[in-house]
């Protein structure tokens, strides 16, 4: 996928990703739990779109960073967070423009599953964190590949994608299926510890009109999943 991918959509996924079931309801709030006390630390938000995961970390006190390669969503965010946030353009499969053990947490919010190469990313990522630093992150769940193709190999790295809606705009989106335990490979050889794996419940307070029909009573269902990792 190109960098400047979300360019052509970024306002229309913006305003989804305000209200919508999996980013405001589900994915940002477990973010935020998985964060847990930010106060006084100093967090990357890497891909961070139009910004709402960055403020709201920064309303709890943290000390943040961002950046997006898409120099759409960087603008959107710059509007949303105001001129003197610490905002660029920068692009994760390449080398990023911070110093080393910058950060004491990186939280990385459905951006991977984008990538091919997990190595390099999470290379650089590991180099920006303090030692003992947090790594949060969150990917599409690998049985998510079942809904898409049925018949594809779990076990292998697979290309799929899938065309999604954001208000009256239609765009195809491409990802990357990794088993678990090819994440965790991952994980390990870039020097992090996996700390917590969470497949949360969404939000409780969830207006039931976006929840889906067939979801009944239960609470959660197969969408993402969710790292804490510690850098060492």
């Amino acid at each position: 996928m190109r960098a400047d991918h979300y360019d052509g959509f970024a306002e229309s996924y913006s305003k989804e990703n305000e209200s919508g079931l999996f980013n405001a309801h589900y994915e940002r709030p477990a973010m935020l739990r998985l964060a847990g006390d930010v106060r006084g630390r100093r967090i990357l938000d890497a891909g961070c779109g139009a910004g709402p995961l960055f403020e709201a970390l920064r309303a709890r006190g943290a000390v943040m960073s961002g950046f997006d390669s898409s120099p759409a969503m960087v603008e959107l965010a710059r509007k949303r967070l105001g001129e003197d946030a610490d905002l660029r353009v920068a692009d994760l499969s390449l080398p990023l423009p911070f110093a080393d053990g910058t950060f004491d947490d990186v939280v990385v919010s459905l951006v991977l599953h984008y990538l091919r190469d997990w190595k390099a990313p999470l290379s650089e990522l590991r180099r920006v964190l303090k030692p003992g630093g947090r790594l949060l992150l969150s990917v599409n769940h690998p049985r998510v590949l079942e809904s898409s193709d049925p018949s594809a190999d779990y076990f292998s790295v697979t290309q799929y994608s899938d065309e999604y809606v954001f208000g009256d705009e239609r765009a195809v989106l491409t990802f990357w299926h990794r088993p678990l335990h090819a994440m965790s490979d991952a994980f390990s050889e870039a020097g992090f510890r996996i700390a917590v794996i969470s497949e949360p419940p969404f939000s409780p307070d969830t207006p039931r009109e976006l929840l889906p029909p067939e979801l009944g009573d239960r609470t959660a269902f197969i969408c993402f999943i969710f790292f804490l990792l510690e850098a060492h």
